[in-house]
Order: structure tokens, then sequence, then C-alpha cells
């Protein structure tokens, strides 16, 4: 069975090709942005720690990969830099050992999300790792779920890959993926 992270992974291996743009909305250690950086053509990586940029860049320099941009602003500002997405990760809490009081915020991760899903083309998707187990982050875990249970059912699908069976607080993945036969208006 796939731990969440694997399944998130996965579900947007699944669609982004070499002719893609994609973004890393959270790129903490820059794990997601690697993975990213070796599917598509272009990733936009965010973050507002300097510490996750340095980090990340390290990684993409040893594997020699450059079509990504390292951007030290919060993910909320997505729309200043992409036009369109095919896929973007979040991974919501906070930086694996760093300050554990800087962590994502509902009001800008839901802003994030609903410009994201905005920027999605059609069969692209989006994977949104919550972690919860901290400070605050029930009420973000809450505040996605009820923006992704509101998206339009005709344009979006949406669903949940949880382990049930473990304590503390087991991570768990949100997918989101944007159908190909909705027609605008």
């Amino acid at each position: 069975m796939k731990r969440p992270l694997e399944m998130a992974h996965e579900f947007l291996a699944e669609v982004v090709t070499k002719e893609d743009i994609v973004v890393d909305a959270t790129m903490g250690n820059g794990h997601d942005t690697l993975f990213l950086a070796k599917l598509a053509k272009q990733v936009y990586a965010f973050d507002i720690q300097k510490q996750a940029l340095d980090k990340t860049q390290d990684r993409l320099n040893e594997a020699g990969l450059e079509n990504v941009q390292l951007i030290l602003q919060g993910h909320e500002t997505l729309d200043q830099f992409v036009t369109e997405a095919k896929a973007g990760i979040f991974n919501l809490g906070y930086l694996p050992s760093a300050d554990k009081s800087v962590i994502t915020r509902p009001q800008t991760t839901i802003e994030a999300l609903e410009k994201l899903c905005h920027l999605l083309v059609k069969g692209g998707r989006i994977a949104i790792m919550i972690y919860y187990g901290h400070e605050g982050g029930d009420i973000e875990k809450d505040a996605v779920l009820d923006f992704v249970s509101q998206l339009n059912q005709q344009e979006y699908t949406v669903v949940i890959y949880r382990i049930l069976n473990q304590v503390n607080n087991p991570p768990f993945v949100v997918m989101i993926e944007k159908l190909e036969r909705y027609r605008h208006g």
C-alpha cells in the first residue's frame, strides 16, 4: 500500500509531461520540487523561508536540473508568475528542521488553491499533503476540506487518500482533478 506522499506523486506523474508548467506551492526541503523538475518543462516553486530556497537549490544543483524558478514569496502570489499549470503540489504545515512557528496559513493557502484551480488546464491535477499535528494545523485542514468540498463537481473531482488506523494525526492527501469535459458558460 502506498503512503499518502507516494500517492500524491503518482497522481501528478500520471499527467505531467516535458511540455508542462507545474507549481510547487510549498517548496520546503525541495523534495517535491526535484520530483516535479524531473517530469516537467518548468517548475515554479514558492516558499517564504530563505532556508527552503537554499536547500532546494542545493538539491537541484546536485541533480543538474535548471528548469525551476525558486520564488521567495508566499504561494498566494503564484498568479504573478504562472498563467496556466498542468499540476501543483502543496505540503501544508511547517518546514521540517526549521522554525516550527512558521506554518502555512488557512487564508493564504485557500487563496493559492483558488488561484491554482483557476489556472489549471483541463486534465490538470493538484495534490495537497495535509500535515495537521501542529498548532493551527486543524484549522487549516478544516479550511482546505471545506474549500475543496465546494468545488463545482461539473468542473472538478476531489478525492481524499487517508490512513485511518494510525495515531498522531497521520498526514493525508487531497487530490483534485480538473475535468476534461467541462465547458465554460
